[in-house]
């Protein structure tokens, strides 16, 4: 996305208003991409004093039309975004080319595409948040988080799963192009993550898929933009109950950050602001009760080294 359809996408902040938990698993997914664009025109709104149920009036739709654009769940046309200029007096020939190119990009297809007949709709939702995120916090406490793992862990974490094995490969490419795209992405990109050390001694795959997975863990503690440490198995006051998570957060503030907990056969994404904040809070209390990031590459090593997985 432009600077300049970023800066459209302005401070506006639709999520605040009323709790919002949304389960993903069968239905259209929330695209990050139409999700800014959903979040201007929904600071537009606000900024004149309409609510929803009149623009529906105005446009001849349903309520639940508008809230689907303005939570990115809708394929945006030329001919709506034209009425909303209309409706909320947007005059100004810059805000209109900014919010076209919003749009624009919004309705490109996404790299994932071609993935999208074997990843399940939570998972493309992850893909869309990540692959626009300028942090990405993480907590994973049964495995690593797929950004860290080697082919050979994915494959065989996958493999466990229900897919069948032509479905299972092409899951393990997109890991693996998920990974490239965010080692590719600017020097500002980091992935913060806590590592449960159960999770490390869980194994995937062969114990020689397990060493080459620690062993690309010690390389990744060495890059500034993964942030690593291990949240030790063996202590009992350590804040855990947080659970599986991730945290989106965005820059240039296009969005509201995000929270997200993947379930058996879904996720759910958080989106209200105190509740997103109750999840950033836990995740800050685990990483710093954690193992510095000396502490982790020493006990990374000494799982390296200690023949646990033979």
């Amino acid at each position: 996305m432009s600077r300049r359809a970023a800066a459209a996408a302005g401070p506006g902040d639709p999520l605040k208003s009323g709790r919002r938990v949304r389960y993903i698993r069968d239905e259209i997914v929330p695209s990050a991409p139409r999700m800014v664009l959903g979040n201007a025109l929904c600071a537009r709104r606000t900024a004149i004093g309409l609510k929803q149920e009149d623009v529906a009036r105005l446009l001849g739709a349903s309520v639940s039309k508008v809230s689907r654009i303005e939570t990115g769940q809708h394929q945006f046309k030329e001919q709506d975004l034209a009425r909303f200029f209309v409706i909320y007096q947007v005059t100004d020939p810059l805000e209109q080319a900014q919010l076209r190119e919003l749009a624009q990009v919004a309705n490109q297809q996404p790299w994932w595409q071609p993935w999208s007949g074997v990843a399940q709709k939570h998972l493309q939702a992850v893909v869309s948040f990540e692959d626009m995120a300028q942090r990405i916090r993480v907590y994973e406490p049964l495995q690593l988080p797929g950004l860290l793992q080697t082919e050979g862990y994915a494959r065989a974490m996958i493999a466990g799963g229900s897919a069948d094995v032509h479905q299972r490969q092409a899951l393990v490419d997109l890991r693996m192009e998920r990974q490239q795209r965010f080692r590719s992405a600017g020097e500002d990109k980091k992935l913060i993550c806590v590592l449960d050390e159960g999770s490390l001694k869980r194994r995937y795959g062969t114990p020689q898929v397990m060493h080459q997975q620690l062993e690309h863990l010690i390389g990744l503690a060495e890059n500034p933009r993964y942030l690593i440490r291990i949240a030790e198995q063996d202590r009992y006051d350590l804040p855990v109950h947080l659970g599986s998570t991730t945290i989106w957060e965005f820059s240039a503030r296009i969005l509201p950050d995000i929270a997200y907990a993947e379930v058996f056969d879904g996720g759910l994404i958080f989106q209200d602001e105190e509740q997103v904040d109750k999840r950033k809070k836990a995740f800050d209390r685990l990483r710093g009760a954690s193992l510095s990031p000396q502490g982790t590459v020493r006990r990374l090593k000494h799982l390296a080294s200690s023949g646990y997985y033979r």
